[in-house]
């Protein structure tokens, strides 16, 4: 082999594995995964410009910063065939050792609440929360669904919805005052069986179950490919769009009945998000040229905005200003005014991006 070329084989090799640097990480940075370079970049909003690319494993899909900005987490998908989240430090822009989720294959939906990250794994059919704090994963729960995909987690850690994507349900979980029985509460080394008699624990002991408590599950029907969802700011609305049946359904988080079906007409649906106003929904598309938007008060369609050939991530600015879109099959992201509803801006994130979050540094 050509000495020179040699060099720059080797090279070429070093810096496709080294963070590829533009700048330091901004106080507010936009997050994008580039599923195909499989990297996380890092953007300035304000300039619309990548400061950093962050490798992040095989098959990113979804991604999520903590409540500090300091650490972003992004699920290694691989529709079942990986078992990683992979971790990055935001301040030093490198990739940190990833999170070994063992048999809970397919991370997808990621959320951070309470000072977790929350996750669904649709090869093992669960959802689950990783402590940062412990560094293990604390807490799992089956859904009984298949391909659970994405996840919402309230505030108050009292409910847990999530969209079934072959299933065509969605699972609103909550929280309830009684003691589920967990794994490890039968009698320990030596014991000849629980002290009680009656298969509970020592008399005088700590109540059965984990300390999160017991949870109920309702499923909800809702249409065939049910995957991006969100909802409504004030949590009383689950907006869930079906990407084959080209449909939303809307759910009534107090009744968990589907109170409405629109014929919204956006088959290849990816995701669906409220504005920060809870004014409008917008819906992505990967079988389509543009995104859809809708009145949240009159179910009415307003307007499609072009954006390319497909679509999918979908993050809105806190402040209301804009919304971003992954634009997966045109490698950008789109930047949309949400008063004029125009595209503004495109930014240059990587090959086929998808997941987007904000990481804003306290």
């Amino acid at each position: 082999m050509n000495t020179r070329i040699g060099f720059a084989l080797v090279l070429g090799g070093l810096l496709a594995s080294c963070v590829l640097r533009a700048g330091s990480t901004p106080a507010k940075a936009l997050l994008v995964l580039a599923k195909r370079d499989r990297t996380l970049a890092i953007v300035d909003p304000s300039t619309l410009k990548v400061v950093a690319r962050v490798p992040v494993g095989p098959d990113p899909h979804e991604v999520i910063a903590d409540s500090d900005g300091k650490f972003a987490y992004a699920s290694n998908y691989g529709g079942g065939a990986y078992h990683t989240l992979a971790v990055v430090d935001l301040a030093e822009q490198k990739a940190l050792p990833p999170v070994d989720l063992g048999p809970l294959g397919g991370p997808h939906g990621l959320a951070f609440v309470g000072g977790k990250v929350w996750f669904t794994a649709e090869g093992a059919k669960v959802i689950g929360s990783y402590d940062p704090s412990s560094k293990k994963v604390d807490w799992v729960l089956g859904t009984g669904q298949n391909r659970t995909h994405m996840i919402f987690v309230f505030d108050d850690l009292k409910r847990i919805v999530t969209s079934n994507v072959s299933s065509g349900t969605m699972s609103i979980i909550e929280k309830t005052a009684g003691h589920g029985f967990g794994p490890g509460l039968g009698p320990g080394p030596g014991s000849t069986g629980p002290a009680n008699g009656r298969g509970g624990p020592p008399a005088g002991g700590p109540p059965p179950g984990p300390p999160q408590g017991d949870w109920d599950e309702t499923v909800v029907a809702v249409g065939r490919g049910a995957e991006g969802f969100d909802v409504s700011p004030g949590g009383k609305e689950i907006w869930a769009a079906n990407a084959q049946d080209g449909t939303i359904c809307i759910i009534d988080v107090a009744s968990k009945k589907v109170t409405e079906t629109l014929a919204a007409n956006v088959r290849g649906a990816n995701r669906l998000k409220f504005t920060p106003d809870g004014r409008l929904v917008f819906v992505s598309s990967l079988g389509g040229p543009d995104v859809a938007i809708f009145d949240a008060a009159s179910h009415k369609s307003v307007k499609r905005v072009k954006v390319g050939h497909g679509a999918a991530g979908i993050l809105m600015d806190p402040d209301g200003s804009r919304a971003f879109v992954a634009c997966s099959p045109d490698d950008y992201v789109v930047v949309i005014d949400l008063k004029s509803l125009e595209v503004i801006g495109h930014i240059e994130a990587g090959n086929e991006p998808d997941g987007l979050a904000w990481a804003v540094r306290r």
